[in-house]
């Protein structure tokens, strides 16, 4: 399903992560490390948002520096803390990824009120608090119909009915 390939991500010269090869079957993946180890760091180039060198590869055929519109469109990421324009809505965020992910009106619909953010999405996002920022981040994780989702600390912040929601709904999606 994902392939890395000499992959490298280097800060001011400083190496934070190489991964000679590694290959992904479809699955769930629980990514273990220290912190500081380049856990954020491998989800952010996998998912397209920062550069690096080597290759990674989406089901054997969808290279991420070749056809970076369709890799990104089928690679999804929620950011363990994620940090918006303040100015910005919850829904402003979820309308534009959504078109982008090409979500359909009842999926983000559903996923809303499955994590219960429809009460304060129409306020900035600089009035939220972590758990808020978190389920945000979760929903934007899951619009679309992506091939990869890829959940950086998804539990951390939300209280214990939220934390049980995000384990039946990857449940979901990896049945899907």
């Amino acid at each position: 399903m994902l392939t890395l390939t000499n992959f490298r991500k280097e800060y001011a010269g400083f190496l934070a992560i190489e991964i000679p090869k590694l290959h992904f079957e479809k699955g769930i993946y629980w990514i273990k490390g220290a912190n500081g180890s380049g856990k954020s760091t491998l989800f952010k180039s996998i998912a397209g948002l920062q550069p690096f060198d080597g290759n990674i590869v989406l089901n054997e055929n969808i290279d991420q520096r070749k056809m970076p519109v369709m890799y990104r469109g089928l690679v999804n990421y929620a950011e363990a803390e994620p940090f918006y324009p303040t100015y910005l809505t919850g829904i402003d965020l979820i309308d534009f990824v959504g078109k982008m992910k090409n979500a359909k009106p009842e999926q983000v619909s559903d996923l809303m009120q499955y994590l219960e953010i429809e009460s304060f999405t129409k306020n900035p996002t600089g009035s939220y608090s972590s758990g808020m920022l978190k389920k945000l981040s979760l929903v934007l994780g899951f619009l679309g119909n992506p091939e990869l989702i890829i959940l950086d600390e998804p539990l951390i912040t939300l209280d214990v009915v939220a934390t049980e929601k995000i384990a039946s709904l990857i449940q979901i999606y990896y049945n899907k």
